[in-house]
């Protein structure tokens, strides 16, 4: 290969981009728009959950207890209630996704030292949602049925009721377990994969369709300089999209990036190589525009929104399934980057995702030169 004819064939690309109004909105404008899109509506955090109460009670301990939900975060008191009905009615109308119901005779038990049951009513409709309000109204229940004990025990007695087990929680890598920090760098990859296959996709077949392929044929162009240099400008506007998903996680939000951003740079490159490459082969391939960027969608999309690990954990799926996602590179770019953001790990823990990146970024490109051939089929 000669570098002056790669430099021909990416000056050739820069300045189709540059003229093209439509490759930069791909190649930045919807990035950014999926960043800020995915940044702000994907969370699985639940909070202000709408909260109703029947007080049948009515008592000092009842309101003590009823101010307890009111006074967090995770949950959003509407009003109060005294019939089933409208409790049946605020789920039905997701006016209220839990419902506590107080029996006439809560500040008695709670003042003779005994059980005292409240009922909570659950719209199940979204059963992870669900499950995660229950586990809050647990928690919220709990420190205060802790609280109710130590008074007791200091009324009576004098002492302290010790525990026979006293767990004390310590979270690592994400001490708020605020969801972003999870999914952002998953949401890096998945973006980086889909527009970077998409990008490239066109690139050749749109040479057919316009007929400037014959005039490249009759160059004395090789294949592997024509598609390394049509790679080039667009694997400048992915290191440009990397460098803006990586401001706008930190500036915008927030999320921490504990390891090194050089490694996190390096091991987005390999990546990028290969996301390109697998959308030149599929323009080498294609034969039209709407056909390449279909296929490109389906191998990279899907895949990389479905089988990566970013949204559904990759344990919890059949096994046939995981097998398959073994071929997926997203799945490897997912955690390489939840590892540097996360946990600040380096490439002794991650050799065999990066071995794989680089590996698939090898292959797709050889494929890529081989299937081209200069000649009018």
């Amino acid at each position: 290969m000669k570098l002056q004819r790669i430099k021909a064939v990416a000056k050739k690309e820069f300045l189709h981009v540059l003229r093209d109004p439509r490759s930069l909105i791909m190649g930045i404008a919807i990035p950014l728009l999926l960043l800020f899109l995915f940044g702000y509506a994907l969370t699985l955090d639940v909070d202000n959950v709408p909260l109703i109460v029947w007080d049948q009670s009515d008592s000092p301990a009842s309101r003590e207890f009823v101010s307890r939900f009111s006074g967090s975060r995770y949950f959003s008191q509407q009003r109060h209630t005294d019939n089933y009905r409208e409790i049946e009615s605020a789920i039905d109308r997701r006016e209220a996704l839990i419902a506590h119901v107080i029996p006439v005779d809560f500040a008695r038990h709670i003042g003779s030292g005994e059980k005292a049951p409240v009922q909570a009513i659950l719209d199940g409709s979204d059963p992870n949602t669900a499950t995660i309000a229950l586990g809050y109204a647990e928690a919220v229940t709990r420190s205060y049925s802790r609280e109710i004990s130590l008074r007791q025990a200091l009324r009576h007695g004098g002492t302290t009721a010790v525990a026979q087990l006293d767990v004390r929680p310590r979270v690592w890598f994400n001490d708020d377990l605020i969801s972003r920090n999870y999914s952002y760098p998953g949401l890096i990859a998945v973006i980086m994969m889909v527009i970077a296959a998409l990008l490239t996709s066109l690139t050749v077949v749109r040479e057919w369709e316009t007929g400037t392929m014959e005039q490249l044929i009759s160059t004395p162009l090789r294949g592997p300089e024509l598609i390394v240099g049509k790679l080039i400008p667009y694997f400048t506007i992915g290191v440009l999209d990397l460098l803006l998903s990586v401001l706008v996680g930190e500036f915008v939000f927030a999320v921490p990036l504990r390891g090194s951003l050089w490694l996190l740079f390096g091991m987005s490159v390999v990546f990028l190589v290969g996301a390109l490459s697998l959308g030149m082969l599929i323009s080498v391939t294609a034969r039209s525009q709407l056909l390449a960027s279909q296929f490109a969608l389906v191998a990279t999309m899907l895949p990389a929104f479905l089988l990566s690990g970013f949204i559904f954990p990759i344990d919890n799926m059949p096994l046939p399934i995981q097998g398959i996602t073994h071929i997926i590179t997203a799945r490897y770019f997912v955690t390489i980057l939840r590892g540097i953001y996360l946990k600040d790990v380096g490439l002794d823990v991650l050799a065999g995702e990066a071995v794989f990146l680089a590996v698939f970024a090898v292959v797709v490109i050889t494929l890529a030169i081989r299937k081209f051939r200069k000649k009018i089929v």
